[in-house]
């Protein structure tokens, strides 16, 4: 999957100087892959809530640390489009 926000999502882990060479859809974000520490998921979520619009909870980030980059960009981008269709037409 390349996305506009999957690329923002690897140069954000990048800005946060973390290895993203290897990163693929099924990295995980937590244990056996980024091994992201729930700081530093926390500091992810906040770039992505300030750059596309959408929130989550913080039950939602203790969860994100099971997920894979790829379901994070998809829930992300299903946020989005879910903020989009509540708006309505513009």
């Amino acid at each position: 999957m390349s996305t506009p926000v999957r690329a923002f999502v690897v140069n954000t882990l990048e800005a946060m100087n973390l290895d993203t060479s290897g990163v693929a859809d099924d990295t995980p974000l937590g244990d056996g892959g980024l091994e992201l520490e729930s700081l530093t998921t926390a500091e992810l979520v906040m770039q992505v809530e300030e750059e596309y619009g959408v929130k989550f909870s913080d039950d939602d980030v203790e969860g994100m640390q099971g997920m894979t980059v790829g379901a994070f960009v998809a829930e992300v981008e299903g946020r989005m489009a879910q903020a989009t269709a509540e708006a309505g037409p513009a």
